[in-house]
């Protein structure tokens, strides 16, 4: 299951989160074998975040993916995220950033599952 969580130093409406929701369901799809049915995702606005010894508009994006150590999909995926955050939060890319976090293990639904189960 991916997870996103975005924090940024601008306010998100409703609308807009709606919106982020939405084309991240569609970007995760980038990365094989990833769809929106398992997405999990964050939104955490008005974060103090200072950048360059600024503060100005600028987004931290987390993002855990279980099973894809080959990071397969990601030069596309963090392209169309940049893009998602530029355009409706008007965040300049520059000022985005992701971080990946690659996950061999998870637990769901009171299950352990692990990564060479699949394999």
């Amino acid at each position: 299951m991916p997870f996103i969580i975005s924090k940024v130093n601008v306010s998100i409406s409703n609308e807009q989160e709606l919106q982020l929701k939405k084309l991240l369901g569609r970007a995760i799809e980038l990365i094989p074998g990833k769809n929106e049915n398992y997405l999990m995702v964050s939104f955490e606005q008005n974060c103090k975040i200072y950048l360059r010894g600024e503060n100005q508009p600028c987004a931290f994006i987390e993002v855990s993916i279980f099973g894809n150590e080959n990071h397969v999909g990601y030069d596309k995926f963090i392209a169309a995220v940049t893009k998602i955050f530029n355009d409706v939060l008007k965040i300049p890319a520059q000022n985005i950033y992701l971080k990946f976090e690659d996950i061999t293990a998870w637990g769901v639904n009171g299950t352990f599952i692990d990564r060479n189960e699949f394999l």
